[in-house]
Parts: C-alpha cells; structure tokens; sequence
C-alpha cells in the first residue's frame, strides 16, 4: 500500500517536471521568437566587390576589401548551381523554416556519443547566418547563435532572398566568396554560363573548400562531384542523359595567368577610389567592400597609348619617374592616367598627389591676365639682362635659356613662343604680382601661390591635374571644370547614390582673350616665330599632323610639357622623386616626346578640328620681328588674333623684297610714297 502511494507519488512528480520541462521549453522558444520579431529583420549587408567601368561599359578592375565577393541575383545564375547546392546541402529547404529536425536530432545524437560537435545538420539559411554574422567554430554558443540569426531571417526574409544570399557568400575556397568569384577563379567565366558539370564541381566544394578543391585534389574533387550528379539524378533534377553527358564532361580550369586581376590603369583606380570615398562621404575601405558599381572617365584607348607611350620613350635605365593626365576639356572627365612607371614598385600617385614646380607652363596664366589688361599679340618689351629691385632693395636678375637674348623689343607673341623669361618677369612687375595669383585661381589652381615676381616662371609647386584642367578652359573657351574621373555610383542594389551634375554654363574667362591666347600657344610650333632662338616647340613640329596649343616648361628638375587640340588637353610631368637636376639630354626632352606619341596616336583617326573664334576679334598677318602688320614684302607673316580696335595700325615698313641685299639697295633709292604704293596697288 505505501509502496503504491510512493509510485503514484514518484509519477506525479515526473509528470509535473515534464511537464514543466515542456511549458518552459514553449516558453524559451515562443520568448527567443518574440525576441527575433522585436529585434527585426537582421542586416544583410556584407562585403562585395565594387566593381569600376570605363566610359563604354567594360569592367576595368574590381576593389576586393578583404575579400573576393562579386554579388548575382538568383536570375543571373545558372540553374543547374541552385539544383546542385539544394540536392547536396538543402533538400528541404524550401519546406523548412529554418531548421531540418529530423537531421538536427540525427546529428545530436552522434555527436552525445562520441562527445564532440563534428556531425553537422545546418540548413542553407543556418550556414547563412554563419556567413553573415558568426565565425566557424564549433562550440554550443556560435551554434544557439547561428540558430537565433536562422530564425530572424526566416522571419523576415523570402525563401529566394536566403537562397540568393547563400550562393553570394559560401566560401568556395582560394579567396572566393560567392558563385560568381567562384566561377571567374574555377572557369573564368560567369556563374549563368556554368554547366551542369562545372556546376556540380562547384557545390561539392563548400563542405571542405581545400579538401574538396579540384584545384588541390582532382580525383576527391571529382567523386565528389559524381556523388552530387548521383542524388541529382535519383532527385529527378536531372535526367539520365544529362547525368551521362555531365559525368563524363572533361572541365577546363581557368589558366593560373587568367586569374591575375585586371589591371587597367592602377592609379586612376586609385583615383577613382579616392574620389568615391570623398563623394559617398564613407572610408575607402567601406567602397572596396561595399559592391559599389562605379561608371568612370576612362577611355580604356587612351588609357593604353599613354602608358604605351611612357613605356615606349622613357629607357628602361632611367630612374625618371612620370605624371601624366589627358582630360576632356568639354567637361574635366578625365579619360586617361599614369601616375608612375611601375604602379607595383611605386603606387604614389605623381599625377594628383605630387606638387613640382611648373617653370613656364605657367606662362599662359600670366599671358591672360596681360590679354585683360591692355596687352595685345604684338604688344613690344626690350628681351634683355635685367635686374628687378624688388622690395627691401633686393634684386631679382633672372636669366633667359643658356643665357640668350633678343636685346631688342620683342612681340607677346614671340615672347611666349620663345619662352622669353624677361619679358615674362616684366609683365608680371607690371600688372602687379597679385594680378598673376588672382588669375591662376580663376584657372581652378589651388596650391599655394606667394606673390612674387618669379612667380611669372613657374616657381610654386602644383600638380599635373591642376595645371591640366587649367589649361582645359583655354580649350574649351572660358569655361570652369573641375577634373574627376567618375560619372555615375550605384549601390549593390543597382539604386543611384551619385551622379555627377553638369557644370554652369558661364564662362569664368573672358572667351575673347581665350581664343587669342589659344592661338599665341599654337605659336610653339610655329617657325615664323623663331627669333634669337628657335621656338620651344621646334622638335615636335614636324611630327605633329594637325593644330594643337600648347607650351612647354623646364627647371632644373623638372620637365613639362601640357597641350591641347579642341577635344583633349594633356599634360606630362617627367623628373625624379628626390628632386635631383636633369642633366642627361634626352632625358629633358621625354615630356615632350612622351606627349608628341600619345596625342599624335590617339587623334589619328579623328577629322581635324580648329577652334573656334568668338564674335569680336579680327585676324591679321603680322610681321613677327616688327610686330606690325605684314606686307608681301616680309619674310614671313602670321596670322595673329585681335580684339576688335586693338589691331595694329600700321604696314611693316623695314621689309621689303626680303632680307635680299640687292633688293634692299634698289629699295633704299625709292621714294617712301613708292614702296607704299607698291605694297598697295602691285
């Protein structure tokens, strides 16, 4: 009797504590799915690679992060990767909600008899979860993790997104996450072109990346991949021919050479990926791995005849280093960039990050503002040794090229043609040192600029690109642009976050002077204006197939040459890192073959351009040596532009029959009013 009472006793309790077991079991997961629903939807966002685009769509290159992702939606897959992952690693994925317990409780039990945690169960959304939030450990906590993150994606997710999810982020090993990454590094191609064969290769390897690569071990890798095509087959997902021509299929893996990233212009990547940083308002490292879709400037053509060109000029025993922009001048795209001659040796960036003193490339400015103030092409100043006191009764004596003067007046336009250093010194004293500061900065230059007399001759520091967008609103006609190498920033979703705005419409130069100073730089090429030297230009000109504006710069450690035709400014900058003088001769003259080679190359197949002249200026044959009107008499003339009211006056009355002594003897014994007559009515 009591041992009765006793049993009931015992049965009741065990009744109530399982009973307890159980209400408390509802209750921890009706509270842990409470929790998931008041906690939301967890973040899908996880690193991808941005990819960049040049101007006609073709991908240029990839930022990785830390890792290689490239992320597909589920239509741009090849069907036979889903069919394949689902029968090795989900069969009831699409009927489960999260958790498979039938497997759960299988892989529990083995793993309470041999007391470890090797036996795995995990369905497709709790290895996402993993993917997403966790690391991969084995211990009970990252897997009650692992289960919570399951249920909060299952929750709030479709079925397709988890699926799509999965395939963007499973290790497939050697540095690739995700089918696509996988596919490109497996078979270089696509993961929507994959067949059934390299498909069912690619699923069998996530459940042991390095053990089951076939890149690592053909033979396991391959019995892995017929054990896959055989559940396939008894699945019914595939047929029995498809299950013989796939099993049988000989696969061809991509050429370790293949593999290498595409390399298309490193620094305008770098470039680019500044510029993304600064527009996103995000860190760089944020762009790499966000799976930004970045539409670029660069014209791939371009880009390869530029570094062709360095490659083709610069001795592969010289230690001169190069920084080289080209730029629409329409709007500031920039279309191509090197910023070195081994981007592997040297990643910094001489082209946007490096400051070089520009010697006379900065000429043009200083032309400019003289254009505003009253000069004309045929404006007259002495070329001679001169010493400028300057404040606190200092002198300033600069010095012309290997010491040559005119010593006599000299034109504008021979001054800029010839690089006269004087006449440029003079003209900057003159219009006040200010004027030439104020001036530069309406040309968009931003580095700093001291208010001196030398300034006149390029002695701050500036960057290629500065001095190449500057040059570009000569070329454009007065128009502001600010040199950027993206257009267009899409976000893994394909939304828009940044598009580039078209600029204003109003020229911030005066197109007048614009034009006139356009046609003054054409002038280094020109040899009718070769004077007590010849023009700076001299070794390009005959190379040179149509009209380009330009001019050249030199200091001791510096070599420039930047010039433009209607529809691309390029500049190059050629020197060594530690600032040391140029000393070799052809060494001084690689910027300006180095820019002769790439615009010559990348115009060839272009219809010729001219500028065009604004309303309001009139052209004139000019006498270069006098500045005065030409006359048939002259032994040469150029056609020099004017502000109308601003032209010359007067006829050349020193030449007549040329620079030939008879003629000049028979001329002398004439009459003036005869001469005058002749050059009119002949």
């Amino acid at each position: 009797m009591g041992i009765t009472f006793q049993s009931k006793k015992l049965k009741r309790t065990l009744m109530k504590m399982i009973v307890g077991l159980f209400l408390f079991g509802v209750s921890a997961i009706l509270l842990l799915y409470l929790s998931a629903f008041i906690l939301g939807p967890p973040s899908l966002i996880n690193e991808q690679n941005t990819i960049y685009y040049s101007t006609d769509g073709k991908v240029i290159g990839e930022e990785q992060g830390v890792q290689n992702r490239v992320w597909v939606s589920l239509e741009e897959m090849s069907p036979s990767i889903i069919d394949a992952t689902l029968m090795i690693e989900d069969q009831r994925f699409f009927k489960h909600n999260g958790f498979d317990i039938k497997r759960i409780v299988g892989a529990i039990l083995k793993d309470i008899k041999t007391m470890s945690l090797k036996e795995g169960a995990s369905t497709l959304t709790q290895q996402y979860a993993r993917n997403l939030y966790l690391s991969h450990e084995k211990t009970w906590s990252r897997k009650l993790k692992e289960a919570f993150y399951a249920i909060r994606l299952e929750m709030y997710y479709s079925k397709e997104e988890i699926l799509e999810g999965y395939l963007n982020t499973v290790y497939y090993g050697h540095g690739a996450y995700g089918i696509e990454a996988a596919s490109h590094h497996f078979f270089n191609k696509k993961s929507s072109e994959l067949t059934l064969a390299e498909a069912a290769m690619l699923a069998g390897i996530p459940k042991g990346p390095t053990y089951y690569s076939p890149l690592n071990d053909p033979e396991r890798a391959t019995n892995r991949q017929k054990q896959i095509l055989s559940v396939m087959l008894d699945k019914e997902a595939i047929s029995e021919e498809d299950y013989y021509l796939a099993s049988r299929e000989q696969l061809t893996y991509t050429d370790p050479k293949e593999r290498k990233q595409l390399t298309i212009g490193p620094y305008f990547q770098d470039t680019v990926l500044t510029e993304a940083a600064n527009r996103l308002n995000i860190d760089q490292e944020s762009v790499r791995s966000g799976g930004y879709q970045i539409y670029t400037t660069l014209d791939i053509t371009m880009q390869k005849e530029l570094e062709e060109s360095v490659a083709e000029t610069v001795a592969d025993s010289s230690e001169m280093e190069v920084g080289a922009v080209a730029v629409d001048p329409k709007n500031g795209a920039i279309r191509a960039l090197v910023g070195g001659r081994d981007y592997k040796n040297s990643p910094y960036n001489r082209a946007i990050q490096a400051k070089r003193m520009p010697g006379s490339t900065f000429k043009p400015f200083l032309y400019y503002a003289a254009l505003q103030n009253g000069y004309t092409a045929t404006t007259m100043l002495m070329s001679k040794p001169t010493a400028f006191e300057i404040d606190d009764g200092n002198v300033y004596q600069p010095s012309n090229f290997n010491g040559y003067y005119a010593n006599e007046p000299i034109t504008l336009a021979q001054a800029l043609a010839l690089s006269d250093n004087i006449y440029a010194v003079k003209t900057n004293m003159h219009l006040g040192e200010e004027t030439l500061v104020e001036t530069a900065r309406k040309f968009g230059i931003t580095s700093q600029l001291p208010a001196v007399p030398s300034l006149a001759l390029g002695t701050a520091s500036v960057t290629v690109e500065e001095m190449v967008s500057a040059y570009g609103m000569l070329a454009n006609g007065g128009y502001k642009i600010d040199g950027h190498t993206i257009e267009k920033i899409l976000d893994p979703n394909g939304r828009v976050v940044y598009e580039r705005e078209k600029v204003d419409d109003s020229p911030v130069l005066n197109p007048k002077s614009a034009f006139i100073l356009t046609q003054l730089m054409t002038g280094i090429f020109d040899e009718s204006l070769n004077g007590y030297m010849s023009v700076t230009g001299i070794s390009m000109a005959d190379k040179l197939s149509r009209t380009y504006a330009g001019k050249t710069g030199s200091t001791d450690t510096d070599s420039w040459m930047i010039g433009y035709s209607p529809s691309l400014v390029a500049g190059i900058w050629t020197g060594y890192d530690n600032n040391r003088t140029i000393t070799s001769v052809p060494e001084r003259s690689y910027s300006k073959d180095i820019w002769t080679t790439f615009m010559e190359s990348v115009h060839k197949n272009l219809p010729k351009e001219h500028f065009d002249a604004p309303k309001g200026l009139v052209a004139v044959p000019i006498d270069p040596e006098t500045g005065q009107r030409a006359t048939p008499h002259c032994p040469t003339s150029t056609v020099m532009f004017f502000k109308e009211g601003t032209e010359p006056d007067y006829h050349c009355s020193e030449h007549f029959y040329g620079d030939d002594d008879e003629h000049q003897q028979k001329e002398k014994e004439k009459g003036l009013f005869q001469r005058w007559f002749e050059v009119f009515f002949d």
